[in-house]
């Protein structure tokens, strides 16, 4: 926990950067506008004179010398994404994400890859013709994988957009939900390498919607997880609405790609009935979020009571917060916690970044409305406001507001990358805007990579020495980490849009030593989403909550990964389950993987 000095430091600043805030957002508007001034232009990540220059963080000396290689190609991944020409329709331009996890359990994370097959105007036959299926790329356990979309059945052609894994029916294998515009797909693992497409038999197939991101929690402890479900604005095609454009930041931007041109629609939570089918409750459980654009949400227990809540990421509309009461209903808390906050929030990441032992935010938005890092104070005064459920955005502070002005952001997670003990951060970039010189394409942007000192000194921005992957410029959207070839570093996913699926190799983040943990629940289902492990090392204490993650149309490997620096063992593992059983470990080594039975 910050100690209370860095504290009052924080609250003296915030009316400084308050006061900055508009002239900053101002720089942002000239550098996306392309408007000369007499003075030197304005360059993407550099530091205004008098604006950013005083939020401006130059890399320690101590900084980790790590970098991340593009191994896609050598290990096998040959992943082309919308191999069609987009039509300057919202759908198509949201992108795709990806997941990680072990459908056939042989100890190593597999990968699916969602796609979009052809334009909104293509076709049936056209659609069908594609070769843009969604991918499931098997891990061959020597940093190789193998394309085994076909023989598992998983050959999609539509508008894919976000995947998530989890053992729904709790036979033992993970099971897989794939959303789409319009659809969601729900996939059952028969445990011989092949899925059955059981999406009208398990009771998702009956609303229609634009569909989103999608996570899995057991929200009532039953045993069985269950799925909630963002769903996006009510887009329609109308041809009066060609030619019309409306003027942001100097740019053009056509009716049909802005989503403030189209109504939110309401949310779905799939209860789980425990016999293979859902029940949607949303709108019972108080959860349904009808004014919200939604594109990515996370379950996870905000308010250390036992029962996972819920926050969900809105685009151009208020975010939301949703305290579950453990009697299957929720209560919007979206104000009182003081994360509402209505920007164009796209990604969103849940992790304890200062080791406090509770959960924080943050959130990737669009251009010139900086990222946010919701600071979660229920552990953080020890006074009057101990206990209270609020959050205060730190991110200039901290060193991840400004940096990102001129950015728009997608798929993003807490995760250490360097082993150090603290969590880090990726965030993946890529605009909305259409290149000028050729609207059918549109504009890249480099992704960040921000390294933690601590929770005093906050993130420095390693993307200019992590390796030519974190300069180059793509049209990022989703992306998520695992350390796919076993050697303790973690690894990343990004899918670009209209590109390619990038393989990014940590080399030398397993210089210090890691502990892995991995979950196998009874009571609380085999996956135990909503558990929370601790671990104690070299006088440090990190929290995990499994299955909080949600990245951006993505998911994370669900596996536990913990830094250890140069401490040799953990002194002691906590875990606790959602059911309220507690397993305790002492003296665990490091390099281990250590499997937790419920």
């Amino acid at each position: 926990m910050p100690p209370r000095h860095a504290l009052s430091a924080r609250r003296r600043l915030i009316l400084k950067y308050s006061l900055a805030a508009a002239a900053v957002v101002a720089a942002a508007v000239v550098a996306v506008s392309g408007r000369r001034s007499e003075q030197k232009p304005y360059a993407p990540g550099e530091a205004v004179e008098g604006i950013t220059s005083e939020l401006a963080r130059h890399l320690p000396a101590d900084h980790p010398r790590i970098s991340f290689t593009n191994v896609a190609p050598a290990a096998g991944i040959h992943f082309r994404h919308f191999p069609g020409t987009r039509s300057t329709q919202l759908p198509e331009d949201m992108g795709s994400g990806l997941a990680w996890g072990d459908y056939d359990g042989d100890g190593d994370f597999d990968l699916f890859v969602c796609n979009i097959a052809a334009p909104l105007t293509a076709s049936p036959e056209q659609v069908a013709a594609s070769p843009g299926t969604n991918v499931l790329y098997r891990n061959n356990g020597d940093g190789t994988f193998t394309d085994v979309t076909a023989q598992a059945g998983l050959e999609h052609r539509g508008i894919g957009m976000a995947a998530a894994w989890a053992d729904y029916d709790n036979d033992g294998d993970e099971d897989l939900v794939v959303t789409t515009y319009q659809r969601i797909l729900l996939y059952r693992n028969r445990g011989d390498g092949t899925f059955e497409e059981v999406s009208r038999k398990a009771g998702l197939a009956g609303l229609k919607r634009y569909w989103a991101g999608a996570s899995w929690g057991d929200y009532n402890h039953d045993g069985f997880p269950d799925l909630y479900v963002c769903a996006y604005v009510d887009y329609q095609y109308r041809p009066e609405d060609v030619g019309k454009v409306s003027r942001q930041f100097e740019t053009v931007v056509p009716f049909t790609l802005n989503p403030s041109s189209y109504a939110p629609q309401p949310n779905a939570l799939f209860r789980n009935n425990g016999d293979g089918t859902f029940t949607e409750v949303a709108e019972r459980a108080g959860v349904a979020n009808e004014t919200g654009r939604s594109l990515t949400v996370s379950w996870c227990d905000f308010d250390l009571d036992g029962w996972i809540d819920l926050y969900i990421a809105n685009d151009v509309s208020d975010n939301a917060m949703y305290r579950n009461l453990g009697n299957g209903r929720f209560e919007d808390v979206s104000h009182s916690a003081l994360v509402s906050d209505y920007r164009g929030a796209m990604g969103l990441a849940v992790g304890d970044y200062d080791n406090d032992t509770d959960a924080d935010l943050f959130i990737t938005h669009w251009m010139a409305q900086e990222n946010a890092l919701f600071w979660n104070m229920f552990r953080a005064f020890g006074d009057e406001a101990a206990g209270k459920l609020q959050f205060m955005d730190i991110a200039d502070m901290m060193g991840l507001g400004q940096q990102a002005l001129d950015r728009i952001g997608w798929a993003t997670s807490f995760f250490d990358f360097d082993n150090d003990g603290r969590l880090d951060l990726f965030v993946v970039n890529g605009s909305t805007f259409q290149r000028e010189d050729d609207p059918t394409h549109l504009v890249p942007m480099a992704d960040f990579l921000f390294w933690q000192k601590n929770p005093q000194d906050g993130f420095f921005d390693l993307s200019r020495v992590a390796g030519p992957a974190f300069t180059e410029l793509h049209v990022g959207r989703g992306g998520a980490y695992a350390d796919y070839d076993g050697d303790g570093d973690l690894d990343l996913a990004i899918l670009e849009y209209g590109e390619g699926l990038y393989l990014l190799r940590n080399e030398g983040g397993n210089r210090r030593h890691w502990i892995k943990v991995r979950l196998r629940g009874s009571r609380s289902g085999r996956d135990a989403f909503g558990a929370v492990v601790e671990l104690t090392a070299g006088g440090r204490t990190q929290t995990r909550f499994h299955g909080a993650q949600p990245s951006y149309l993505s998911q994370d490997a669900p596996e536990i990964h913990f830094g250890l620096g140069d401490a040799a063992q953990a002194e002691r593992i906590v875990v606790r389950f959602p059911s309220g059983k507690v397993r305790e470990f002492t003296n665990v080594p490091a390099g281990k993987t250590l499997i937790v039975e419920e």
